[in-house]
């Protein structure tokens, strides 16, 4: 497994250290001893940092191309650091220290999209465009509104990673092969160097358990599904039909033979890629599904998936975030597409049930209208709409205002362009 665990160095070396400092606590290392092995191993992390490591596929995995090397360096001292340890707790170990760190700089790179996300919200807040349901027009929202739409999927996403750190960050190292050791290293001790939060408290669970990882690649599939729906919709506002947004030269590419076209490939890449997000938490699942306790070979499964979801989604979230910070909104397609006055048709029968008129009826009145538009190919708003049904009145027509209907909705969670912005401030002092 060296051609992908090797990336886990870092936290192999941080492990082994804290091992061993228990090891002198324990009388299984003298303090020399301990110092000839923290140096070997900080020498060696240099040497893998630099490049000038190298790594022996015959030795396996990272944990022993590590401890050969060291003892290789030291001597007799190296041999000794394995003591009271499994490579089973300790790729466990390692595995968990891995996941912290990559939970936390994938929270960062979320933010850093929420933030991306929130200028463009603020830049066009006010920006009128048609929402939809079922892809029809449905009713007014702005640009602003329907980002932050995004902005709080992220945030949702940023709290599963943040739940799911909490079943990360336990300390297995002591646990042994399966049953502990008859050497009892201070095991809170370790866990405090290695700063997680607590230990675990089986040994045979603290060695079979993949759940944490299973957990961090679920977390990160639904954050993959946000940003392929983010995708499809920009996909859509770029085409010719919408012509809602443009995406730079950067984020899209032309066509082999047609000179005209400007494909949004980085939305197209982040919509397919998700595919490989879910099929890596599937592929742990199975793997796991059918193991009896404790370590079996299989679970050497888990890396490969881990590191490549990571991978995968850290690399969608850095170019997402460039690609929306680069984008534009086309304000008169957005309002074009908005003065549709088909998308007051809700408020037409509010403005009935202001008046008395039960929802139902109001429902069936707004679609006599809307069907007497369609025959006389008349707009809803420049129909006369007494003539339809004596419950309109003459000011009836007041609906279609735009701009008023928006600032009349101004119910908490509602699209008001007050609203929006009182949002994004308040998205402004979270972030």
């Amino acid at each position: 497994s060296i051609s992908y665990d090797w990336r886990m160095y870092r936290h192999d070396i941080a492990g082994s250290i804290a091992h061993a400092r228990a090891q002198v606590n324990a009388g299984t290392l003298t303090e020399d001893e301990f110092s000839a092995i923290e140096q070997g191993l900080h020498e060696i992390e240099t040497e893998i940092d630099s490049g000038e490591f190298e790594f022996s596929t015959e030795l396996e995995d990272i944990h022993m191309n590590i401890e050969t090397a060291l003892t290789k360096k030291i001597g007799a001292a190296g041999a000794k650091l394995h003591t009271a340890r499994s490579r089973n707790d300790q790729v466990a170990t390692d595995t968990r220290l891995y996941c912290r760190e990559e939970i936390d700089q994938l929270t960062a790179h979320l933010t850093a999209l929420q933030s991306a996300l929130l200028n463009q919200a603020d830049k066009y807040a006010a920006a009128v465009i048609p929402g939809y349901t079922h892809l029809q027009r449905g009713q007014p929202v702005t640009v602003g509104h329907h980002l932050l739409a995004y902005v709080e999927m992220l945030e949702r996403d940023k709290a599963r990673l943040a739940d799911s750190r909490k079943r990360v960050n336990i300390c297995p190292l002591g646990s042994g092969a399966l049953a502990g050791s008859t050497i009892n290293l201070d095991r809170q001790q370790i866990a405090r160097e290695l700063e997680f939060d607590c230990i675990t408290t089986n040994s045979m669970d603290a060695i079979s358990d993949r759940d944490y990882i299973a957990e961090f690649l679920f977390a990160m599939a639904l954050t993959g599904t946000h940003l392929s729906r983010l995708s499809e919709d920009l996909i859509l506002w770029c085409s010719s039909e919408f012509g809602f947004a443009t995406l730079s030269d950067a984020h899209t590419t032309g066509s082999s033979l047609m000179p005209q076209k400007k494909n949004p490939d980085v939305c197209e890449l982040t919509r397919g890629k998700t595919g490989r997000l879910y099929g890596n938490l599937v592929a742990l699942l199975t793997a796991a599904k059918g193991l009896p306790l404790t370590y079996n070979r299989d679970l050497q499964e888990d890396k490969e998936p881990l590191f490549d979801s990571i991978d995968t989604l850290k690399l969608a979230l850095m170019v997402n975030t460039e690609m929306i910070a680069d984008m534009t909104i086309n304000v008169e397609a957005c309002q074009a597409a908005a003065s549709d006055p088909l998308l007051l048709a809700t408020d037409l029968a509010d403005y009935l049930v202001k008046n008395g008129v039960p929802f139902r009826q109001a429902h069936e009145l707004v679609g006599q209208a809307v069907a007497e538009s369609v025959k006389t190919n008349t707009p809803l708003d420049q129909l006369d709409l007494t003539q339809v049904s004596e419950h309109y009145g003459p000011d009836a027509k007041e609906v279609f205002d735009l701009q008023k209907a928006l600032a009349a909705r101004t119910n908490p969670g509602a699209p008001s362009v007050e609203n929006v912005k009182a949002e994004i401030t308040r998205w402004q002092g979270k972030l």
